[in-house]
């Protein structure tokens, strides 16, 4: 072997040396027998060098893998020699292989049993076991084997392709029947021999049982000898938590309900009397979740049998059944309510199915109620924070807490459903108690109180958050808690959690405020103030910024006599933040976009005249034009680029809150009628003129464009006389990325205004077309993924915008154009329809072919036309779909298909029996297509129905392509 390229082996290697061994590692992989050099060093354990041994099992299994049939019978018998006698050599080693040499061993062991198993090494397993009988080396890579074997079968995270499936499928029904009872005797063997003196194997052996039981015969394992070592294994420290697991794997297993029941209920029995259900004396946590996830698979496979009990009609045993999981819910409440939320979250998958049974019972017995009302303390109890929880920097830990608290929301949920009367009490009386004294209370209690009331909004469901009106006494508990919530000053509690939970609280219930409108001005202060929007958190202003939104949009009604009032308190979060380093303002430019939402809002929804409304609006807008045209000049004479991405992003910012204001009008409230068209228009007057400042044009082109996408929505045809010197700058020196943004907009204009911008699209079609054709043409690095992609997308992008072109009615912008345009036009479609493999532009191109033969396809079309119709437009319904790329298996191909055969029958339509004879005489006879298919084929396009066409199109081709 290539000693030097070894060397590459060592992790510490230098980037040389490394690339040298993996290129000696890609040419050993190629040449024919050089693995044959590895084979030889292991078996004869040449090389001592870990890393050296690893890379010769990669070898081989690279063999294996890839080029197995390839091999001679006598080369497959010395990959088969090499392994055993390599594992032979194990046996004598006086000190184990290191864990990554052995775990690489058994992969290539299990799959040389994959592949040979069936064929040449049926007496796989019987050989190994007789090389390595009860030796603790070899025990071990005995037991790593089964659990590669394992793998390779059944390992749910591999997707295995069908021939795969049903291989694996054969090689565990022949274990089944020729190996697993003498496995089986192996592990009892193992595990009697080596339970007290090498608790090393013992586990490995007790994860290999947990792991193979879920696929061969139950009665092997789950039978009085094993079960009783298991049991036993239950009371030794170092093995209980493998034990655990294989317990749960038996329990998990599916049965025959009533063997399930009888089974679960031994296992208890012998566990309760060695006393591991009392769970207060046990101080190992990681057992104990052990613990608890076996119990949770219990309960969890008694609940299945009561379930498949009572739909055979089984009552009685149902019953016993019943009684049996009842009998476990002590324990469970145990383990729910431990202050360790891993055994506590290992339990809620019984508990939430337990509720679940109890939802599904006429009538709850007093135990029962009981059981539910210790659940629901428990929920209460446990989702509450704890010391440690790290408000500010929250990490994984943190992350894991938020999860389990989704946990118990659900469980919350399921409760709701059970009773919703004893969850509504329940909530209430935490609540009340707490807030009754919230002064004097820790902050995890009261952020509790307040997160239950916030719960109970999604676990007792109503119609658009009506929950003050219809049922009586829920209605009257949840404003009552609303009400102390608003009036008893818990707001100003000195606790992130606890605002947060305030404000998301008083979103959450917002129509409460229109019963009960009096709370209103207290809540907007709380808003307002150091609480809220001034909050010394960044967390909370940034969050409180957007539920003040929520806030004011849903109450609009009731906002008017605090406008202004309001508008004059967040006057100083509505400042633009210079881009100067230093200045910290209160919230950033994303949480900013929310206030300038807000005030937006406030002025549109109020029962100003329009006159008013127009002031308003242009006191809040005329700063943002001021600072703008500052700063572009600013932007203009900037030499430093970070300077002048600053300046940039600041502009972007300004016409962004600009935009963000024009959310707050609606088809009812429009800006004419509101009388502040004008105030727009300015805007628009004062950052159009950005377009042309050569620097940053990226950011900046891209904010002007969403303020002129608002602008046609919002100006209708106030904002055409400022398109066409938009258009102009914006499409001076583009990139792909511009012009793909800017199509959508000449589409948004195209598609409202259709005859309006005739005129102005006749202008600036060709323009536009340059500009794309120009990009498109550039030449690009072979290789270069993201050029190719960006090219795809803008050639969708100008299909698209020639659909809207056609499909507005305006096909006069194209028809007017210079003859030698149009034609070139006409070409990139065809060019589109077949030449590119991409099925979403060819299902437009096919879309916009269809309507110009509609347009112009007639007996008075342009003059030409009808030629272009047969000489292109027939060859390419034909081309595209015979290209081998073009896949009809996939579903968006389908779709080009599909209006392929629409293009098809609007030609038909349009040219009659012209078209018939064309198809009949010249085209399909010179594609060679036989006579009695061509007969077929005019037949089904000649039928009324365009279904049927198009489901024979698909055939059509489906038979054609080999």
């Amino acid at each position: 072997m290539d000693e030097q390229a070894l060397l590459g082996l060592n992790p510490n290697a230098d980037a040389d040396f490394r690339q040298r061994a993996l290129a000696y590692f890609e040419q050993l992989k190629i040449s024919q027998d050089s693995w044959q050099v590895c084979a030889e060093a292991l078996a004869q354990r040449i090389y001592s060098d870990d890393h050296i041994k690893f890379f010769c099992f990669q070898v081989i299994e690279h063999q294996i893998k890839f080029k197995y049939s390839e091999l001679t019978e006598v080369q497959q018998q010395l990959i088969r020699e090499t392994l055993v006698t390599w594992l032979q050599a194990q046996m004598l080693n006086p000190q184990p292989e290191k864990t990554f040499i052995r775990n690489k061993a058994a992969q290539v062991f299990a799959l040389l049993f994959v592949t040979e198993y069936l064929t040449k090494w049926p007496k796989f397993f019987f050989d190994i076991l007789s090389v390595v009988d009860l030796n603790p080396q070899g025990v071990d890579l005995y037991l790593r084997i089964l659990m590669a074997v394992d793998a390779e079968l059944v390992d749910r995270d591999v997707v295995h392709t069908s021939e795969e499936a049903r291989r694996n499928t054969l090689l565990k029904d022949t274990m089944r029947e020729q190996c697993i009872p003498s496995l089986v005797e192996s592990w009892y063997q193992i595990l009697q021999n080596y339970q007290y003196t090498n608790a090393e194997l013992t586990c490995q052996c007790l994860e290999v049982v947990g792991a193979y039981v879920s696929w061969i015969d139950l009665s092997l394992i789950a039978n009085e000898r094993f079960i009783n070592m298991l049991l036993g294994h239950m009371s030794v420290e170092v093995l209980r938590e493998e034990a655990c697991d294989c317990l749960f794997e038996i329990v998990n297993k599916g049965m025959d309900p009533t063997d399930k029941t009888k089974l679960v209920e031994s296992l208890c029995q012998v566990l309760q009397s060695a006393g591991l259900f009392s769970i207060d004396q046990e101080d190992d946590v990681d057992f104990l979740a052990r613990f608890s996830k076996l119990v949770n698979g219990m309960g969890q496979a008694l609940i299945t049998s009561w379930t498949k009990l009572v739909k055979s009609g089984d009552m009685k045993s149902a019953q016993d059944t019943l009684q049996a999981i009842e009998a476990k819910v002590a324990l469970m409440l145990q383990l729910l309510i431990h202050e360790d939320d891993d055994i506590s979250s290992n339990i809620i998958g019984f508990c939430y199915d337990y509720l679940h049974i109890l939802k599904q019972l006429s009538v709850l017995s007093e135990q029962q109620k009981a059981n539910v009302e210790a659940i629901m303390l428990a929920v209460m109890k446990k989702l509450t924070y704890d010391e440690e929880y790290n408000f500010e920097h929250e990490g994984e830990d943190e992350a894991m807490f938020v999860e389990y608290r989704k946990q118990l929301k659900l469980l919350l949920d399921r409760l709701a459903q059970v009773s919703p009367e004893l969850l509504l009490a329940s909530v209430r009386r935490v609540f009340n108690t707490t807030l009754q004294n919230w002064q004097a209370t820790r902050f995890m209690e009261i952020e509790v109180a307040i997160r239950l009331l916030y719960m109970l909004a999604e676990a007792l469901p109503v119609s658009h958050g009506a929950h003050f009106s219809g049922d009586i006494s829920k209605a009257s508990a949840l404003q009552d808690m609303m009400r102390t919530l608003v009036t008893s000053g818990v707001s100003a509690y000195q606790h992130t959690s606890v605002t947060l939970e305030f404000f998301e609280t008083v979103v959450r219930y917002e129509k409460f405020f229109a019963v009960e409108p009096q709370h209103i001005p207290n809540v907007l202060m709380t808003f307002l103030d150091h609480r809220g929007l001034r909050h010394t958190s960044p967390k909370v202003r940034s969050r409180t910024a957007y539920l003040f939104s929520r806030f004011v949009k849903s109450l609009n009604k009731q906002m008017n006599p605090f406008i202004e009032d309001v508008l004059n308190r967040i006057q100083d979060l509505l400042e633009l933040s210079p881009p100067e380093n230093g200045y910290q303002a209160l919230l950033s430019s994303d949480d900013q976009l929310f206030i300038y939402e807000t005030a937006g809002v406030l002025i549109v929804n109020s029962e100003y005249s329009a006159e008013r409304k127009q002031v308003l609006m242009r006191n809040l807008l005329s700063p943002l034009m001021e600072k703008f045209k500052v700063l572009l000049e600013k932007l203009m004479m900037a030499q430093d680029e970070d300077r002048q991405m600053a300046l940039a992003d600041c502009l972007n910012h300004a016409v962004g809150f600009a935009s963000r204001t024009s959310k707050a009008f609606s088809n009812k409230q429009t800006v004419k009628q509101c009388g502040c068209s004008e105030v727009y228009l300015d805007c628009l007057q004062t950052f159009l003129p950005a377009l042309s400042c050569p620097l940053q044009k990226e950011v900046i082109r891209s904010g002007v464009r969403t303020f002129l996408h608002r602008m046609i929505i919002c100006l209708e045809e106030e904002v055409l006389p400022f398109i066409p010197s938009a258009s102009e700058h914006m499409l001076k020196d583009c990139e792909a990325k511009d012009l793909q943004e800017f199509i959508p907009l000449i589409n948004q204009i195209t598609a409202k205004f259709k005859t309006q911008v005739s005129p102005f699209l006749q202008q600036m079609f060709m323009p536009l077309l340059h500009a794309i054709f120009e990009v498109l043409l550039r030449p690009a690095e072979e290789n270069d993924q993201s050029a190719a992609l960006e090219k795809q997308m803008l050639r969708r992008s100008y299909f698209a915008f020639l659909q809207t072109v056609t499909g507005s009615g305006m096909s006069e912008v194209i028809a007017n154009q210079d003859a030698e345009n149009v034609e070139r036009v006409l070409f990139t479609i065809i060019q589109g329809a077949v030449d590119y493999p991409d099925p979403i532009s060819q299902k437009t191109c096919f879309i916009i072919l269809s309507k110009l033969v509609e347009l112009w396809g007639g007996k008075d079309g342009p003059v030409g036309f009808a030629d272009f119709v047969y000489k292109h437009i027939v060859p390419a319904c034909f081309l595209a779909p015979l290209k081998q790329t073009f896949d009809l298996a996939d579903a968006q191909t389908v779709l080009a298909l599909s209006e392929c055969a629409v293009t098809l029958k609007t030609i038909h339509l349009k040219r009659g029996p012209e078209c018939i004879h064309y198809l009949q005489q010249e085209y399909l006879p010179s594609l060679q297509v036989a006579p009695e298919i061509i007969q077929e084929f005019c037949q089904a396009l000649q039928q009324p129905d365009a279904k049927v066409f198009k489901n024979y199109l698909k055939v059509f081709f489906q038979r054609a392509k080999p």
